[in-house]
């Protein structure tokens, strides 16, 4: 008899680059009972599939590796409070980076401002060696001991990373420097003025900080990682109103409730549970979940979901699903699997850097060795092992990518473009198709009135007034879009009196003796109004919904609400697909309205009445189709699961939070223009960082022989190293320069 598949979620603490996630990996695969670890970077988490599985061995033998490990429970709740205990921990790691970052940014300036007239030739250096090294042992101190915890961590583990660059560059340039400082100390004839014997403090002392500027932004890239799965937690109310069997009510917390249950839910309460409505009526707000920019009259019989919001009347519902079974926890779930994938260049810097550390080292232990062979004494042999590590120092290394990404995401951020990461600018290169959500996207998300339909002998004026006199009741959407329109009409709306809302129907009020009306056919129906004839009369193509309205028993007609599009949609397709890009619509409103909407976008693929996981399969489809290159724009929380598969995920600004953390890419203003800049910038930012990388390696071929054999001091080894660093730094200066291409939304 085989064993019960198990799968267990780990918290892990420690992890700071792709070597380290891999390492946890190997060592979670060997263990009894593992039949695949997946470790993901940057959710700080390792998922275990297997049978028989000890959770203890596993943390133990997360511990030994150097890491701390933490096992999530299975209810939906635990995973909530989880996810909140780590984002407060990433934000205190968030904290004492920026921290290093500023006290080493402070104990540098005076080193580097003191070393100008010496690195520009006009003159000796303004500080004295021994303040540099002073200075430069702060430095190493508060920021170099975190790299080398690092490095230490990585060699241990049989594998090098970028900390292991950082620790050696640095390590050599200040040991190096403060032995040449102190067996200078009681020499008579040497100089301490810093102009005989070139010191590197400087050097190691800017490295690090420049690289923990790198590291701060790495910390709130890792910090905002998680951010969609905090929000579709938050969105699970914390406790329910049960209904117990002699009729009272009682709050208790939502981990409690099991099926069979009945809870109240009243007007502006969330859900707590999926489950069945047993009585009561009501319009729930589920464009969260669903997609559907109008709320949904519900009644006996009907389902509903855990997150959705109860808009008015009072609902008993049976509980059906909770905790991880319910439709919310499911989408958690769907989101967690979309962003556990590895992306295909991820951690770039990391995997050069495996191999060129161990390279590094080799050619500078030769060279180390081959001098000494060849008679030279330790100081020359030593002088050109030195400058073999100098000249190899990350300092480039470390500035390609952050130096790219401040000067990208920050000329993005101008334009109105938020950017994730550096993955982002990988995946958005070679898009070939992009997929949009409707409401909320494509269109504006909010309702608005479109005509108005009068029976005979029934101005249109006497229709709207009529409305929105029993409109200004409601806080309702279409209340709201009703009360617009006619203040935009310029008509004088006099409230009515005695309005009262009539759950999952409309409201009522009235006007003097006459009675007025406003709502559904059916509301209309039951107060023995007919809607018939003008009802077959009125051709809506499933595009919008009506409210009927009516005064002394008489039909005055009806108002069509519809969600408009934007403006600028037309115009932002027509780039898209002027460059070949695939545009499609997945949505989960009904096919009518979605083929509306899409003729006037102008969309080519109108894919209508999809659940979230469908839609999640619509972009797997797509990716498939494309080779992996497809793009996904939305704004809801049921587009969360769909923008965090899709290659490239952008969400639109004002949208869900879980959609924002979900997305790589968010636009700060609700204009799909920005769409196709989004894919300028960060298809540049990505050229402009392999450009910094293959600058950075240009130095080191070419310095390294130069170093192994003499030809290359140490102080042009520094030089050599700084000016790869200028270069780098030039280069991004040209990526801070991009703006939108004219017609692309430039910011006014």
């Amino acid at each position: 008899m085989n064993a019960t598949p198990q799968h267990l979620t780990f918290d892990i603490s420690g992890m700071t680059c792709a070597s380290c996630s891999a390492r946890v990996e190997k060592v979670l695969s060997r263990q009894p009972g593992v039949r695949e670890a997946r470790v993901n970077l940057a959710l700080e988490r390792a998922d275990i599939e297997g049978e028989k599985l000890d959770p203890d061995a596993l943390a133990t033998a997360i511990g030994k590796a150097g890491f701390g490990a933490l096992l999530r429970q299975a209810d939906f709740a635990a995973h909530r409070d989880a996810d909140e205990a780590q984002a407060a921990a990433r934000r205190a790691d968030e904290r004492q980076t920026l921290l290093r970052l500023a006290v080493s940014a402070i104990l540098t300036l005076p080193i580097v401002i003191g070393m100008l007239p010496m690195m520009t030739g006009i003159g000796q250096a303004w500080i004295s060696p021994i303040w540099q090294a002073v200075l430069a042992t702060g430095v190493m101190g508060i920021s170099g001991s975190r790299f080398w915890r690092e490095a230490i961590g990585a060699l241990r583990g049989g594998s090098a990373n970028m900390a292991v660059l950082v620790s050696l560059g640095t390590g050599a340039a200040y040991l190096f420097s403060m032995w040449v400082l102190l067996s200078s100390w009681g020499d008579p004839h040497a100089s301490h003025d810093g102009t005989s014997t070139h010191l590197h403090f400087e050097a190691a002392a800017v490295v690090l900080t420049l690289i923990m500027l790198g590291k701060y932004l790495e910390a709130r890239a890792k910090s905002d990682a998680a951010g969609a799965l905090r929000s579709l937690g938050r969105l699970q109310p914390e406790t329910a109103e049960l209904k117990t069997l002699n009729g009272s009510v009682r709050t208790v917390p939502v981990e409690h409730l099991v099926a069979g249950d009945i809870i109240m839910v009243k007007p502006g309460a969330r859900i707590a549970a999926d489950g069945v409505i047993i009585t009561g009526e009501s319009s729930l707000d589920e464009a969260m979940v669903t997609g559907e920019s109008m709320p949904v009259a519900r009644g006996p019989g009907e389902p509903v979901i855990t997150g959705t919001t109860n808009t008015d009347g009072v609902l008993e519902v049976e509980v059906r699903a909770v905790g991880a079974d319910t439709r919310l926890a499911r989408m958690t779930r769907l989101v967690e699997e979309a962003q556990s994938g590895q992306a295909p260049v991820q951690k770039l810097v990391d995997r050069i850097s495996a191999v060129f550390v161990p390279v590094i080292l080799a050619i500078a232990g030769v060279t180390l060795a081959g001098w000494l062979l060849a008679g030279a004494n330790f100081e020359t042999a030593m002088v050109a092992a030195v400058a073999v590590l100098v000249i190899a120092c990350p300092c480039a290394l470390g500035l390609a990518t952050p130096t790219a990404l401040v000067a990208g995401t920050g000329a993005a951020a101008r334009a109105g473009i938020l950017i994730r990461d550096i993955e982002t600018l990988e995946r958005a290169t070679d898009i070939k198709a992009i997929a949009f959500d409707k409401t909320g996207t494509l269109t504006v998300g909010v309702p608005e009135v479109a005509d108005l339909y009068t029976a005979d002998g029934v101005s249109t004026g006497d229709l709207l007034r009529l409305a929105a006199a029993v409109e200004t009741g409601s806080e309702h959407p279409i209340a709201r879009a009703i009360l617009v329109h006619a203040q935009r009409s310029s008509f004088n709306v006099k409230p009515a009196a005695n309005i009262r809302a009539v759950p999952g129907r409309g409201l009522e009020g009235t006007d003097g003796d006459i009675k007025i009306l406003v709502g559904s056919a059916r509301f209309l129906d039951e107060a023995g109004i007919g809607t018939g004839g003008l009802a077959a009369a009125i051709d809506l193509n499933g595009a919008g919904t009506l409210a009927w309205v009516a005064a002394g028993q008489k039909l005055m007609g009806a108002i069509r609400l519809a969600d408009a599009i934007r403006p600028e949609a037309r115009a932002a397709l027509a780039e898209l697909n002027s460059r070949g890009l695939q545009t499609v619509m997945l949505t989960g409103d009904n096919q009518a309205t979605a083929q509306a909407i899409g003729d006037m976008a102008g969309v080519s693929d109108i894919r209508a009445g999809l659940l979230p996981a469908e839609k999640l399969d619509a972009i797997r489809e797509l990716a498939d189709r494309t080779g992996g290159h497809v793009a996904f724009v939305g704004d809801g929380l049921n587009d969360a699961p769909a923008l965090a598969a899709a290659n490239l995920g952008i969400a639109m600004a004002g949208g869900a939070d879980a959609a924002r953390d979900a997305a790589a890419i968010t636009l700060m203003r609700p204009d799909l223009r920005l769409v196709p800049s989004a894919l300028d910038v960060a298809a540049k930012t990505r050229r402009t960082i392999r450009q910094n990388l293959v600058w950075a390696f240009i130095y080191n071929l070419i310095g390294v022989p130069l170093a192994v054999f003499g030809i290359l001091p140490p102080v042009f080894a520094g030089a050599a190293m700084a000016f790869s660093s200028v270069s780098v730094v030039a280069n991004s200066a040209f990526m801070a320069r991009w703006r939108p291409k004219a017609g692309q939304s430039l910011p006014k």
